[in-house]
């Protein structure tokens, strides 16, 4: 018989389907036996009557373990004490594999047995909810920039040189081409694709050598990065904000079980689907020193300033016109005040940090190159980028969104490591 999927079962109440799957719980109790059956797609109670299954049967299901594989055949109905739940009345059960026992159980582990044992953790409740979020998210993302003409502009992941300089970077040796490094940013590349597509986005993995072990930070984790011709710091900032409001409203309509599944306050997500509040820089460190952070006028700002800076906001903050000390040589400056850059942060609330940063790019060839001279950079390995502003140069704006940091959020999940099949940190690569 063709097999049915947990997540459809509401179509096909009162028939006779087949499920495929893997056992998550088995308890017995006299002639009744109850196995929890997921598939990937969901869970549902299937319950097996000895006199249905036959006593041979029967004792053969009682050999089942966590995590055996299993086909089930019988009937879709209402559960009887969980309304809006359905279970499965058993009439055959055939194992395709009984599982060994299995390393994970219900009582604690630490996270580095969990780390290591990544391969089967993933199958467990929380973990399947996280990153259905995480695909949730993904194709939102893509939907939204799809929907308003952006298109899909792949860049390279070994580059010859990097945004933002090479010290956090992972170096190759490549052929006898000298040294490669691994991406950090598709950023200067997506910039040729507006010349020719107007508004371009890549999505893939990135790689940052830093030497982090915060709660927020992975050496590779993917990010999806934007550039748009015509587009100016302002409407830069407008259309970050309706690609973040679009995820939360795709993830709400989604993913309701997962978050459900999660514990994560919906309420708090629904109250982010408003409009950002948006404040400069200089502003925002004036709020932070009088509430008590200790930070100065011209710094960048630490997990904790994020923390307090959201925490009676329901809503992601802007935080905008930086000093151009702390940040990239290719964001352009502020006309009203050339020491600040056109470039903005977007911090979520909750306590999960930025999520994206973005800015309006530097357009004129004569400040670019001026600027890059200054900073000392190789400009035989960046002719390319500095030709942009040569050959129909115009005002554009770019972002980036770091896919784990925003599944961070959406999900509630305290560590980046939980939003990613493998992590890679600094101190694990295994497996």
């Amino acid at each position: 018989m063709q097999q049915t999927l947990i997540i459809d079962l509401a179509q096909h109440l009162g028939e006779e389907i087949t499920l495929k799957g893997w056992v998550r719980t088995i308890r017995h109790s006299g002639k009744l036996l109850f196995i929890v059956l997921r598939d990937g797609t969901g869970e549902v109670q299937c319950v097996a009557f000895q006199p249905d299954l036959g006593e041979a049967a029967f004792d053969t299901a009682k050999r089942l373990t966590m995590e055996s594989s299993l086909i089930v055949t019988g009937t879709a109905k209402p559960h009887q004490k969980q309304t809006g739940q359905f279970e499965v009345a058993v009439k055959s059960i055939q194992p395709v594999q009984i599982a060994e026992e299995y390393p994970i159980g219900k009582k604690e582990h630490g996270p580095d047995f969990l780390l290591s044992n990544r391969h089967l953790w993933i199958r467990s409740s929380k973990q399947w909810a996280v990153l259905r979020i995480r695909h949730a998210v993904y194709y939102a993302i893509c939907d939204y920039l799809n929907q308003n003409h952006f298109i899909r502009f792949d860049s390279p992941i070994l580059t010859p040189n990097a945004c933002e300089g090479t010290t956090t970077l992972f170096e190759l040796d490549y052929f006898d081409e000298g040294k490669a490094y691994l991406s950090q940013s598709g950023q200067l590349y997506l910039e040729t694709g507006i010349m020719s597509l107007g508004r371009v986005y890549d999505f893939g993995p990135v790689f940052r050598a830093e030497r982090s072990k915060t709660r927020k930070h992975l050496t590779e984790f993917w990010m999806m990065d934007a550039e748009a011709a015509f587009v100016e710091h302002a409407q830069n900032m407008q259309i970050q904000e309706e690609l973040i409001r679009f995820v939360i409203r795709r993830v709400l309509e989604t993913c309701d079980a997962e978050l459900t599944l999660l514990e994560r306050d919906k309420e708090a997500l629904r109250a982010a689907d408003a409009p950002f509040k948006i404040m400069t820089h200089r502003d925002t460190i004036d709020y932070l020193r009088s509430k008590g952070s200790e930070i100065t006028h011209g710094s960048d700002l630490g997990a904790a300033d994020e923390v307090l800076l959201t925490q009676d906001s329901p809503v992601p903050i802007f935080i905008e016109k930086w000093p151009k000390e702390i940040k990239a040589f290719y964001m352009k400056r502020d006309p009203n005040d050339p020491d600040l850059v056109l470039g903005s942060d977007l911090i979520a609330p909750e306590g999960f940090g930025e999520i994206i940063g973005g800015s309006q790019r530097e357009d004129d060839y004569e400040l670019l190159l001026s600027r890059m001279k200054a900073e000392n950079m190789p400009l035989d390995d960046y002719q390319w980028f500095l030709d942009l502003r040569k050959y129909g140069s115009v005002p554009h704006s770019g972002f980036g969104v770091g896919l784990e940091r925003l599944v961070t959020w959406m999900s509630g999940i305290h560590h980046i490591r939980e939003t990613i099949p493998f992590p890679r940190m600094i101190y694990r690569i295994y497996p």
